[in-house]
């Protein structure tokens, strides 16, 4: 039996490992349904998967915004159509502006709360209520959701819903078979982290294809023995 995958925030970083882990694995999953914002990345990521296909996946690309909730849920009823089912969903697309409290744009504020919290909750909401049932929920939060730091308020409160929000998905999917796993990644070499810590050097810290990695395991025959309401994946 072959599964489908979705993967948003999947232009660069983690997302994007994570789609070329699972793209150019010799798995179960024959189509990945990729979701980001329209970016140079994300083009190029589409034109390498597309010319370079070991295993004859299917990709089928969607260009939204997740700040725009109507948008996420027009999209989901044309990704369900194309793909016909989503067995394992990758929440992992984020999005902050770091500033003192002083300094923070309301309008800012909304908008991490919009991308990290609310469109993966619409996402799963709307998907279930298409009859979809899913194999794997992924939620990538952080490190920043476990405790408050200066500057990433906005940033860390959004995590600290996500990694909240995964707790209650987990008891009440759990009657559907449905694993929820909620992944914390410490420092990570991404253009999130560069934002959130512009002075680090990136060659120092984890990479975006270490949690790939990790989300292939939580994917893999062994992923059900890992029970975890908090994942911490760091160095």
């Amino acid at each position: 039996m072959t599964r489908t995958m979705m993967v948003t925030g999947a232009s660069k970083g983690i997302g994007a490992s994570t789609v070329e882990k699972f793209f150019y694995g010799d798995n179960d999953v024959d189509t990945i349904v990729l979701v980001a914002r329209e970016s140079k990345e994300f083009d190029k990521l589409q034109e390498r998967l597309s010319s370079d296909n070991p295993h004859g996946k299917k990709i089928v690309p969607f260009t939204v915004d997740l700040a725009d909730r109507a948008k996420i849920v027009g999209f989901l009823h044309e990704a369900m159509a194309l793909a016909g089912k989503i067995d394992i969903l990758v929440n992992n697309a984020g999005y902050t502006a770091p500033c003192a409290i002083q300094q923070i744009d309301f309008g800012d504020f909304e908008r991490t709360m919009q991308v990290n919290v609310y469109a993966p909750f619409t996402i799963v909401q709307e998907l279930l209520q298409q009859g979809n049932r899913f194999d794997l929920i992924v939620n990538i939060a952080s490190t920043a959701g476990m405790g408050g730091r200066p500057g990433w308020l906005t940033y860390g409160a959004s995590k600290a819903a996500m990694i909240n929000m995964s707790e209650a998905m987990k008891a009440e999917l759990a009657i559907f078979d449905t694993r929820v796993v909620c992944i914390s990644p410490g420092r990570c070499a991404t253009d999130l982290r560069r934002t959130l810590a512009p002075d680090e050097d990136p060659s120092t810290i984890m990479q975006p294809e270490h949690v790939a990695g990790v989300i292939d395991m939580l994917a893999s025959e062994v992923g059900p023995y890992i029970d975890s309401q908090n994942l911490v994946v760091r160095q």
